[in-house]
This record gives structure tokens, C-alpha cells and sequence, in this order.
């Protein structure tokens, strides 16, 4: 025979307090495990975000990112003429040098942090019609002006439009707000490709170079003529997207064995709360299971009722930690992306594969704190349990 679950639910009811203490025990840790996953998930998102799928980039093989890239005029030149890049309406190719440089502001809670600044062309807002001034005006080519994301405008000290930022040995002027679809370039403030080459003497050597096909179909064939010209071999193209999704998977990894090293060490309490609670059922029910196996039900029975119950719990916290954990997705913060070595602002983001593996992982303290009390309320022998003993 097997043991009805409405046995298991009015058995978890009865105990409020020890299973309300576990429940929350458990919910604490899969909280902190769901918002290290919803971190490292939101550091991917944001970064895949920044590029699109239908534009190209160019740069030195090997390099980190785009502050380690350089791309000199006469490889620009030559890029200009391989087949199936794209034009713009009025006849000009759809392609945008951009140098990259970091420098550092302060942000307004007290310290320092490192910002990209990155050089443009008109050209760019065809390649990225993303991004979209918020407040101001865009930047005029002629002067030393910056737009700014607004992820870095809520942060950081003096960059609200007319403020002067000083770097390169002159002042830049904020003339506009930005946003980008979440993407990194909020992160970014933007200039004129030119005045920002001129401010540090780099001639026209840029750190990329991006471009769009005239059909992305057309990759595979634009890839093959750009290696097979040797001036180019120590270049190379790739799908924009492709590489800032690159560019997040060491800070996501980092942030995922961080968040799981934590959580699991958290979830040892968490498990050995589970254990205690399910002995402590057992040790006040041995007359209740005694009667139970002198009714017929087996062994088997008793140990799968008793391992419900701590899934239940289990499951039952499992639960809050994620429902808690998804509010977080409300909130944005920033860190240091060790691959550009400057800020980039991120939200918490959920998807089902998160809460899958919160789930999964809820149920496997669930197991690994209920397994032991089960056999042992399983094993009690009929007589002594009886008694009570």
C-alpha cells in the first residue's frame, strides 16, 4: 500500500515553525544561488545586446579587446575595398573607424572608475540605429563634444550636458544623453572619430573597425577574400555580436563560480537545517510509523512519504528564493569588465533556464537533507516503534 500525500501535507502543517525555519533557510540560499545566475546572465545579455548580428568587426588577432587593437589607415584602405560591403543611400560605405580609449572619472558615491570613450562617424547611427539621443543633441564633428550613456550619467560625477570633461590635454564638452536598448554602449561616452585621434596623436590608427555587408548571407565570401589577402593576416572579421558575447564570458564565468562556491557553502546550513528538521519528524512520529507498518504499508512507503515531505519543504523554498530573487530585475549595477578594463552597467536578468536549475538545486538539498531521516524512519522496527521507542 502506499501512503496518501494529503498524510505528508497534514504532517507539514503540524510542525509550523521547524518547517517554516527550514523553508526559510533554503529560500535564503537559492536566493543568492538564483542572483548569481541572474548576474552572470545579465553581464552576457547586456554585452550580446551591444552588437548586432548584421555588422562586422575588425581587429588585430589576439587582442583582449578593443583598447589592445590597432587597425592602421592603410588596412582601413584596403578593408574599404573587399567586396560586399554594404552602401549607405547616398553612395558612402557603410563602415565606421573607431578608436577606443579609458579614462577615469569619479563616481558620485566617492571613488574612481575606468570609462570608455569611444570615437564615431556620422556614419555609425546607420550601423547602430539602437542608440538614440534621450536629451541634447548629438555631437558636433568640428568640436571637442561628447555624448554619454545614460548608464554613466546616473554614476558618475560631471557628466550631465554642459559639463567639461578634461583628458588628452583639453576640455570635452557633454552636449548629450544616450541610450542604447540596455546595451554596453551606455556605458560609453562618444565623440568624433577624428578629434579623438588628433587628442592622442594616433594618426589614423584606430583600435576597430566596423562595417556592414550588403547581405549577411555574404559573410562566408566577404571572410574568405579577407584571408586570403596576406596584408591582412594579422587581422581578422567577426559578427559583431559574436564578439562582445565573447567579451562577457570571462566576467560571467567568474561571477557564476563565485555566486555557486557561496551558495554552496551556504547550502551545507541550509541542508543540515533540512536533516534536522525530517530526524526531528521522525523521532515524534516512531508510534505513527510503527502503526503505519502494522497497517501493511511497507517500508518503501514510509521512506517515500518522509522524502516527499522534505522535497516538499524544499520545493516550498525553492520557490520564495526565486520569487524574492526575480526583483532584483528591477535593479541595475555596475562593475569592472576585465576584459575592456572599464565600467559597464548590467541588470539582473531571469530566463527559464535559471529558474530550472534553482529548482533542480532547491530539490537536491531537499534530497540530500531528507534521504537519511527516511531510511531511518523506514527502518524502524515495528514493535519498538510501537512503544515509542
Amino acid at each position: 500500500m502506499k501512503i496518501p500525500f494529503k498524510y505528508t501535507f497534514r504532517n507539514f502543517k503540524s510542525r509550523k515553525l521547524t518547517a517554516i525555519i527550514t523553508v526559510t533557510g533554503i529560500a535564503l540560499v537559492v536566493f543568492v544561488f538564483t542572483a548569481a545566475l541572474m548576474m552572470a546572465y545579465g553581464v552576457e545579455k547586456t554585452l550580446v545586446a551591444t552588437g548586432s548580428n548584421d555588422n562586422v568587426m575588425i581587429l588585430r588577432k589576439s587582442s583582449q579587446g578593443e583598447i589592445t587593437s590597432i587597425v592602421d589607415g592603410d588596412t582601413q584602405n584596403l578593408i574599404r575595398t573587399l567586396l560586399h560591403v554594404a552602401k549607405s543611400p547616398d553612395g558612402n560605405l557603410l563602415v565606421s573607424p573607431e578608436p577606443v580609449v579609458i579614462i577615469n572619472l569619479e563616481i558620485k558615491k566617492g571613488g574612481m572608475s575606468n570609462i570608455t570613450v569611444r570615437g564615431v562617424s556620422q556614419m555609425v547611427y546607420q550601423l547602430r540605429p539602437q542608440v538614440k539621443i534621450i536629451n541634447g543633441r548629438l555631437f558636433n564633428p568640428s568640436l571637442r563634444e561628447l555624448i554619454v550613456g545614460k548608464s554613466i550619467n546616473k554614476k558618475f560625477e560631471g557628466t550631465n550636458i554642459g559639463d567639461k570633461i578634461k583628458f588628452a590635454g583639453d576640455m570635452w564638452t557633454i552636449v548629450g544623453i544616450f541610450e542604447a536598448n540596455g546595451s554596453g554602449f551606455e556605458s560609453e561616452f562618444w565623440g568624433d572619430t577624428h578629434q579623438l585621434l588628433s587628442a592622442f596623436n594616433r594618426g589614423t590608427s584606430v583600435s576597430t573597425l566596423t562595417l556592414k555587408l550588403d547581405n549577411i548571407s555574404n559573410y562566408e565570401k566577404f571572410k574568405k577574400a579577407f584571408d586570403s589577402d596576406k596584408r591582412l593576416l594579422p587581422f581578422e572579421p567577426k559578427i559583431e555580436q559574436k564578439y562582445f558575447a565573447e567579451q562577457s564570458e570571462f566576467l560571467a564565468g567568474f561571477i557564476r563560480v563565485l555566486g555557486i562556491f557561496i551558495t554552496v557553502i551556504f547550502s551545507f546550513g541550509a541542508t543540515i537545517g533540512a536533516m534536522i528538521t525530517m530526524y526531528a519528524a521522525v523521532a515524534n512520529r516512531t508510534v505513527e510509523i510503527g502503526t503505519l507498518r502494522s497497517l501493511g504499508f511497507k517500508r518503501r512507503s514510509i521512506l517515500t512519504a518522509f522524502l516527499f515531505e522534505s522535497l516538499l519543504i524544499a520545493s516550498i523554498g525553492g520557490a520564495i528564493g526565486i520569487f524574492l530573487a526575480s526583483f532584483l530585475q528591477f535593479f541595475s549595477i555596475s562593475t569592472l569588465n576585465w576584459n575592456s578594463f572599464a565600467e559597464l552597467a548590467f541588470s539582473f536578468s531571469l530566463n527559464p533556464t535559471i529558474i530550472i536549475s534553482s529548482i533542480v538545486f532547491a530539490l537536491f538539498m531537499g534530497i540530500l537533507g531528507g534521504f537519511l531521516p527516511s531510511v531511518r524512519a523506514s527502518r524502524l522496527n515495528i514493535v519498538s516503534a510501537l512503544r515509542g521507542g
